[in-house]
């Protein structure tokens, strides 16, 4: 059986997943990994903690073909990841970074090496599920908002303080503002300081999203599709539900972007 073995080592948390040969990127079934998982990436920094993982990982799969990965949480990061299967000393590691070449894609980065590789790899994953006008939004310890053409054009992105920096921020650097908690759904302002944090940031968050709309409008890009991922995503998708600002354009969560597009970028360089 051939398999993929693919790493989204980010800020936060490091996820894995394998795929098999049979199945393919633009597949959108509900269980897509038949093998997955996810550790806090500080975990990495333990030789006990390393030593799990490897273990769990190398006696539920056979010896992958190939490991794709991606990192944005530093070199130190990617030599821990690297060590962690010296008894596949043959094994290909791959590493996707913001400048890799993808068919059908080009970015209008000034220096693409400097993009980020996470973003780099939800902007391929966006481009195998669909052809259409998007903009990706990866709701993590950072959020950011990348504008895809269906010509295959990255346009460029933005990044801004994830829901958690928002609200710790708040907590960090003012006197008198608790660190919010979320307790319920919210919509509307907010009736007290909790509810006010929280709303409020929600509130930043999508309206980054609908500005971003409205750039890719004046620049003749009708957005058709808005992919959204990332530890709040679901979230965003609740705050998005209550906004009559993204009638027409269809807003879905795809968990695992970064893993799909590591995916997508290993079939085409094996």
């Amino acid at each position: 059986m051939s398999m993929y073995l693919l790493f989204d080592v980010g800020n936060t948390r490091l996820k894995w997943a394998a795929v098999e040969s049979s199945q393919h990127p633009s597949d959108q079934q509900k269980k897509l990994w038949p093998y997955s998982g996810s550790i806090n990436t500080q975990s990495l920094q333990s030789p006990a903690h390393r030593q799990e993982l490897a273990d769990y990982i190398s006696k539920t799969l056979p010896k992958p073909d190939v490991i794709g990965f991606s990192c944005v949480a530093g070199t130190e990061a990617i030599n821990h990841l690297r060590a962690l299967f010296p008894q596949w000393v043959d094994l290909h590691w791959r590493q996707l970074r913001g400048d890799s070449a993808y068919e059908g894609l080009r970015s209008l980065y000034q220096d693409p090496s400097k993009l980020g590789a996470d973003r780099w790899a939800a902007i391929i994953a966006a481009r195998a599920l669909s052809k259409s006008t998007s903009l990706i939004v990866n709701a993590g310890t950072a959020t950011t908002i990348d504008l895809l053409g269906s010509n295959g054009v990255h346009y460029g992105g933005w990044i801004l303080p994830g829901l958690d920096l928002m609200q710790k921020s708040l907590e960090s650097h003012t006197a008198a503002l608790p660190l919010a908690q979320r307790n319920e759904l919210l919509h509307g302002f907010g009736t007290s300081t909790n509810d006010a944090i929280i709303g409020g940031c929600d509130a930043a968050q999508v309206g980054a999203i609908q500005y971003a709309l409205t750039l890719a409008n004046e620049m003749h890009l009708g957005v058709e599709r808005i992919w959204l991922d990332g530890g709040n995503a679901k979230v965003l998708m609740n705050a998005i539900a209550h906004s009559n600002s993204f009638q027409g354009t269809k807003v879905e969560i795809s968990e695992g972007l970064v893993l799909r597009g590591l995916w997508a970028w290993l079939t085409q360089n094996p």
